[in-house]
């Protein structure tokens, strides 16, 4: 395997792991640094659209290992109790909404709008729903309707799955439109971050198995080692990045979150408009 060409995946995975659960884009910025690296033009574009999907597995796997006792504890519970019956529920509610808009509009909205300056535009506007979100909330003296996942109703599930769904959109961010609409529906931060997080975890896995079986005909075992080092620095990656933002949302709002992306988008835009940047697909 080519050297460079490993280290163009670490980097790919690193980027993947620390963008994945905050709300600034990993496929945004995925798309951005593909676009930098000539990632796509190395290993063939289907090869690339499968291998910056599987990677996301490592970022989830970080979560998986972050909450294993409160999974674990849902998986032994499953059945017997209430509750463990009521999160499962919900999670599956909350995960099916985009498995259906994925499969009815995913190739259109990838065909169109998977650039690097629809991207930036999407940066910008999600940049603005957050602020706007933490404006109302400042506003208004919220007081969350829910502070514990458990607390949750299928329904309350399905709003926020429906919420996920805008990240359909690349540089939306998945996350942000989880957790941000999850606080519009009356959800604390924290409990909004810990759906947004459990509902990555069909959600991103069921991506990346759809994805390597989608790819199959254009991969093959060379590319394990290119996969795998991705997949491992994704890993280690969110691993630092979910325990660091847990702690975030104890004492801090989103707006930092809604900066960067306006200050990053206008950069892509701007070094796209006067040519500094040969931005690509």
């Amino acid at each position: 395997m080519d050297p460079v060409l490993l280290v163009k995946a670490i980097i790919l995975g690193i980027v993947e792991g620390l963008t994945e659960f905050l709300p600034i884009s990993s496929t945004g910025h995925l798309i951005l640094t593909n676009s930098l690296l000539d990632f796509s033009a190395a290993v063939g574009k289907a090869r690339a659209d499968a291998f910056e999907i599987a990677i996301q597995t490592g970022a989830i796997f970080a979560v998986i290992w972050v909450y294993k006792q409160r999974l674990l504890d849902v998986i032994t519970r499953l059945g017997r109790d209430p509750k463990a019956n009521r999160f499962a529920i919900n999670v599956i509610v909350g995960f099916l909404p985009a498995v259906v808009l994925g499969l009815a509009f995913g190739k259109a909205i990838k065909a169109h709008l998977f650039a690097p300056v629809p991207v930036a535009i999407a940066f910008i506007v999600g940049a603005l729903i957050i602020l706007w979100a933490e404006r109302l909330q400042a506003r208004s003296g919220f007081r969350p309707r829910i502070n514990d996942v458990d607390e949750m109703t299928w329904l309350d599930a399905l709003k926020v799955g429906l919420m996920q769904c805008a990240a359909l959109i690349p540089g939306t961010s998945r996350s942000g439109a989880t957790i941000i609409g999850a606080m519009f529906l009356g959800l604390s931060r924290r409990a909004a971050t810990d759906f947004s997080f459990f509902l990555g975890i069909p959600t991103l896995i069921g991506a990346g198995i759809y994805s390597l079986y989608k790819a199959r005909d254009v991969l093959s075992a060379d590319d394990i080692p290119l996969f795998g080092v991705g997949t491992l620095f994704s890993f280690i990656a969110a691993m630092i990045c979910v325990r660091w933002l847990l702690k975030f949302i104890a004492t801090h709002d989103f707006k930092a979150f809604a900066w960067y992306r306006i200050v990053f988008g206008i950069v892509i835009l701007a070094t796209a408009y006067y040519g500094l940047v040969d931005w690509h697909e």
